[in-house]
């Protein structure tokens, strides 16, 4: 049985109060394993709030190096990070924050040459990129491996989300293809609170998979608008002639 320091139980004492959780589901919580790709906007959030709940091991991808464009929401670098690789800068932060959490980095992108044998090695992946290549990969390399993951995108003023478990919709059921125009933030712009707006709710999700409570944003999507606040759920369908996880498999 996973045992707890005084300082984990500090640390960790508003969760362990909570209903639903307590002392197992903080056990749950030390014991998990979980992927975030991307260490932008949306992966700064997600990656803080599970390294404070305790997430026993977090892998972190992204390619890039910290630019100053990104400082306007990517709230896990630092302008002295400026030029540093953002798996570097994120892992820092982690440990600054809690040094019970391991950090396993990787200065890459996400490409089917490595993405299984990376993807393999969580319990839940959690896709916060900026680009429909990785948020594709993510979903069908977790579809193909049977892993749970959360995806999220932002643009503009506008955010969206929903969490996959082996048998719901997936991302291919509701998007079949990538729109002709990969328009990233860098072209249209975004605002960046949005990016700790979606970035909390995909911890959110990821807490609750790992500890089993409330209700997952499985078989719907989550959207909202920060101008009017108005938030979205849509039900969405399973779709059976999906080539990744309908009836007939492409994977």
């Amino acid at each position: 049985m996973t045992e707890f320091t005084n300082e984990e139980l500090k640390r960790y004492s508003r969760h362990i109060l909570l209903e639903g959780i307590g002392t197992e589901g903080q056990i749950k919580i030390k014991n998990a394993k979980v992927l975030v790709v991307g260490a932008g906007g949306l992966g700064s959030p997600v990656i803080l709030y599970l390294a404070a709940a305790g997430v026993g091991t977090i892998g972190i991808i992204d390619g890039d190096n910290v630019n100053l464009s990104n400082l306007q929401r990517q709230v896990i670098h630092f302008t002295n990070d400026v030029a540093t690789p953002k798996t570097e800068s994120a892992k820092q932060k982690v440990n600054a924050l809690n040094p019970n959490v391991n950090v396993i980095t990787y200065k890459d992108f996400l490409t089917k040459k490595n993405a299984e044998q990376i993807i393999s090695q969580y319990d839940f992946v959690v896709e916060a990129s900026d680009n429909y290549a990785a948020k594709y990969r993510v979903n069908d390399t977790c579809v193909k491996l049977k892993k749970p993951f959360n995806l999220g995108g932002i643009n503009k003023f506008e955010g969206q989300t929903f969490t996959y478990i082996p048998g719901s919709t997936c991302f291919r059921c509701i998007f079949p293809e990538p729109p002709a125009n990969d328009e990233s933030c860098e072209i249209s712009g975004v605002f960046g609170a949005i990016a700790g707006m979606l970035g909390t709710i995909q911890a959110a999700e990821t807490l609750k998979f790992i500890t089993g409570i409330g209700e997952l944003l499985t078989n719907k999507l989550l959207t909202f608008d920060a101008k009017t606040m108005d938030f979205n759920k849509i039900s969405t369908i399973k779709n059976p002639d999906c080539k990744i996880c309908g009836e007939n498999q492409q994977l």
